[in-house]
């Protein structure tokens, strides 16, 4: 990570870890790599696309990692998105220093808040012939591949 900023920016600074802290959050939230070619052109690299989504909560619900199935809390998830936001700026001298970084996580994490439970939906009785495959979420984010698996693609070695 660090390399990479080095090479794209020609500098390296104290707050280099700090942006690249804030690429792993957005992995962690969107459950994508930071760099994926298998996805659609222009969305190869997620910081350059995801950053619109991490200030509005409606958009960060779209882009967050579909096998959470929504169990988070969204409060938590908004407030994890703006600190990433803030580690992912341009100018080193406007990003956090780590220990506010730190800071800020303990205090997302002392807030406690509760997961969000998705809502059940009520049984019908419905013969079982009539009855239809249920129909997977298809996000622009998350592709569904020609194998019918989803666009998350994780090597074999720890990360």
């Amino acid at each position: 990570m660090t390399l990479n900023i080095l090479l794209k920016t020609g500098h390296l600074y104290v707050k280099s870890d700090v942006y690249g802290f804030g690429v792993v959050l957005v992995e962690i939230l969107t459950g994508l790599r930071a760099l994926d070619t298998n996805r659609p052109s222009g969305r190869h690299t997620l910081v350059d696309w995801i950053k619109p989504f991490l200030s509005d909560k409606r958009k960060l619900k779209s882009i967050m990692d579909i096998r959470l199935e929504g169990r988070y809390p969204a409060k938590a998830a908004l407030r994890i998105a703006q600190l990433a936001l803030n580690c992912l700026e341009p100018e080193h001298r406007h990003r956090p220093h780590m220990r506010e970084v730190v800071a800020t996580l303990e205090r997302i994490e002392a807030a406690k808040d509760k997961p969000v439970e998705p809502r059940a939906r009520p049984k019908r009785s419905v013969p079982h012939q009539n009855v239809q495959q249920p129909l997977q979420y298809r996000s622009p984010h998350h592709p569904v591949l020609t194998d019918g698996s989803r666009g998350h693609q994780y090597s074999p070695h720890v990360r």
